[in-house]
């Protein structure tokens, strides 16, 4: 679960689908005593809520600054090609820089480009401030079942 709530930060960890192992293992190990498949039943929609936050937070948030067809594509091609540049930390830049060249190549200016970029940027912040609120709850309730 640590390891899970570090993957909020580091985005190649799987971070809430980590949290979730660990309290699918913790029942599994001692009976489903504590956690009871209803709770593992409500991590595990946490878990795909967090998956759809995350996956969309980046392209929603470059939308609403003005993102076109062009920024959306270079969003998405952005995040692979900035994870096989850079990691963990191209995840981060990718989509950024990609929404902002591929906005270039549409034919919208050098600010509008950069606005939709800044957009997508402000949507991970986003999706990353939601899936902390996740893991947190998600531990919360762990700990409060196990040690109730």
């Amino acid at each position: 679960m640590i390891v899970g709530m570090l993957g909020i930060i580091v985005p190649i960890i799987p971070s809430i689908p980590l949290i979730w192992i660990g309290a699918f293992f913790y029942a599994v190990f001692t009976g489903f005593d504590e956690i009871t498949w209803k709770f593992l039943l409500l991590f595990a929609l946490l878990t795909v809520f967090s998956i759809v936050i995350e996956n969309i937070g980046n392209v929603y948030g470059a939308k609403k600054f003005g993102a076109t067809k062009w920024g959306i594509a270079g969003s998405i091609l952005g995040s692979v090609a900035g994870f096989f540049w850079a990691g963990a930390f191209g995840l981060i830049l990718g989509p950024v820089i990609g929404t902002i060249i591929f906005e270039m190549i549409g034919g919208k200016n050098y600010i509008g480009a950069l606005r939709s970029g800044l957009g997508n940027f402000v949507g991970f912040v986003g999706g990353t401030l939601m899936k902390g609120i996740i893991g947190v709850i998600m531990i919360g309730i762990f700990v409060w079942k196990v040690f109730d």
